[in-house]
């Protein structure tokens, strides 16, 4: 083979590879699975896109290797190939923040309307999780919560949040975190806790960003 022919073909399947992620739609689902393993119906309804849709996206997904799938019954249940695959939506997530700077004029316009309060990163928060003034809120549904999260984060998912503020003591600095920076479940916390007279921040990251750090992770196991 020459040199020329060797270096297009190689070139042409990463190509390929990298079009499957090129999608807002399949780059959400990449961010999404980054959470654990979920059913299309799941992925779906946190997408808001019909089963079928989000069917679609997932087969393009799938015929580049970047998703496995699972089989339970007449359910079929997605995950991440590698964990490298998250770590790769990471570093261009990263990078989009560092030379496109409309991505975070938009967190930070959405983050000012919803709370008008600095978000905190992990960085930080893994400074001050030694006082015993910090509560973690972990504001993801409970399966997620129970696949893994922060150690001594308690969980309240959003559809709960405002029938269990009563239980929680103002006394306390709440900094809830989600899915990662574009999850707005932990802006939603925020501003409900804020409103009724708690102090409160987010977490700028998420949970996957904590756990591929090497960080301790609980497990609720059943």
């Amino acid at each position: 083979m020459e040199k020329r022919i060797f270096k297009d073909k190689v070139y042409s399947i990463l190509a390929k590879m990298i079009r499957a992620m090129a999608n807002p739609r399949r780059l959400e689902i990449i961010d999404l699975l980054g959470q654990g393993e979920k059913s299309v119906e799941e992925i779906a309804s946190e997408t808001n896109m019909t089963v079928a849709n989000a069917s679609q996206h997932l087969q393009v997904l799938k015929a580049e290797n970047l998703v496995e799938i699972r089989r339970e019954k007449n359910f079929i249940h997605y995950r991440l190939a590698h964990e490298e695959i998250y770590k790769s939506w990471q570093n261009l997530r990263a990078l989009g923040f560092e030379r496109v700077a409309e991505i975070q004029k938009l967190v930070d316009d959405f983050r000012e309307k919803k709370n008008g309060l600095e978000a905190i990163n992990l960085d930080e928060l893994l400074k001050r999780l030694k006082s015993k003034n910090i509560m973690l809120l972990d504001v993801r549904p409970e399966q997620e919560y129970n696949n893994g999260h922060i150690p001594k984060a308690i969980n309240i998912p959003p559809d709960e949040l405002l029938s269990r503020l009563k239980k929680l003591p103002k006394n306390k600095e709440y900094i809830a975190y989600c899915r990662g920076p574009f999850c707005v479940f932990a802006d939603e916390a925020v501003s409900a806790l804020s409103k009724r007279g708690f102090k409160a921040r987010r977490l700028v990251e998420g949970f996957p960003d904590w756990k591929s750090r090497g960080l301790n992770v609980e497990v609720v196991h059943d």
